[in-house]
């Protein structure tokens, strides 16, 4: 775990610093050198894949499973997403301003996935480090490989982030839950918070066709809602892109997002393959700022 990220941790269950420390246990699924532990012994082993599970008891939803992650890579490593990389790398930058190339901030994104969007950031801010947040194991097997300066660690967002207060410079939200009281908690006051949330057409044309899952026309109002007694909001922008894809893009597509879990596999494939090929699909996300309160 790297040294700027390990000072920012705290241990989830007394909310100590954490150090890493030798555990000479070798286990099969986790690394045989090293662990996390607090002053009172509460210990936290560094997996072998290299992402750290900062959770305490139960919880509830497992995330993302192998297979939406593998599908998640495989569409976002085609580029079909940079829209959204990109325009977090941008506004990350003009966060920064003239501290863009020395920015000595962490990043954290809360629900990070395969990590993909916070390497984005992380090449646009070289002074930068950056902790991977998500519930999924499998995700976070990729997303502690995202990049040289980025950490990753298993944390359910509801339960609290495993981090000290004022941690972060930076804090990204794309496509995840929001808990609004603890993003303000480990911000920095002159810190912010994106969030990326899908605008009213995204993936339009495969609503109906597919019997997708639908953005809540409320998704804006609902956001805000969420974040309105911790955070103002500021600039905020919807970025949008057509893209054309292959039955199996669409395929791809569909197994990375949330109608996963919803639509008949069988259904499913009946309908695409009824696709007309290149498949014009809108991708328009909204990104916004949010300031702490």
């Amino acid at each position: 775990m790297l040294a700027d990220i390990l000072r920012r941790l705290r241990c989830p269950v007394c909310t100590r610093p954490l150090a890493e420390v030798p555990t000479g246990q070798p286990d099969p699924d986790r690394t045989a050198t090293s662990a996390l532990r607090c002053p009172v012994g509460h210990n936290f082993d560094l997996a072998r894949q290299g992402y750290v599970n900062l959770t305490t008891g139960r919880v509830a939803h497992s995330g993302d499973t192998p297979a939406m992650v593998a599908a998640r890579d495989e569409f976002l490593g085609a580029g079909h997403y940079d829209l959204i990389s990109t325009a977090l790398a941008r506004m990350a930058t003009a966060l920064a301003g003239d501290r863009a190339a020395t920015y000595p901030e962490l990043v954290v994104d809360a629900g990070a996935g395969t990590g993909r969007h916070l390497g984005a950031v992380l090449d646009a801010l070289p002074g930068a480090t950056g902790l991977a947040l998500d519930v999924s194991k499998p995700a976070l097997r990729r997303a502690a490989r995202a990049h040289p300066r980025a950490g990753a660690a298993l944390c359910d967002t509801w339960q609290g982030l495993p981090l000290v207060d004022g941690a972060a410079g930076l804090l990204l939200n794309v496509f995840a839950p929001r808990n609004g009281a603890e993003f303000r908690r480990v911000l920095r006051p002159d810190g912010a918070l994106l969030v990326v949330t899908p605008d009213a057409d995204h993936l339009g044309e495969l609503v109906e066709r597919l019997d997708l899952l639908r953005v809540d026309p409320a998704k804006e109002a609902r956001v805000a809602g969420s974040l309105a007694e911790h955070f103002g909001t500021g600039q905020a922008g919807v970025h949008r892109r057509t893209l054309r894809l292959t039955r199996n893009e669409v395929r791809t597509l569909v197994g990375m997002g949330p109608s996963a879990w919803h639509t008949d596999p069988a259904r499913l494939d009946e309908r695409i393959d009824a696709l007309p090929e290149p498949v014009p699909v809108t991708a328009a996300v909204r990104v916004a700022v949010h300031h702490p309160r």
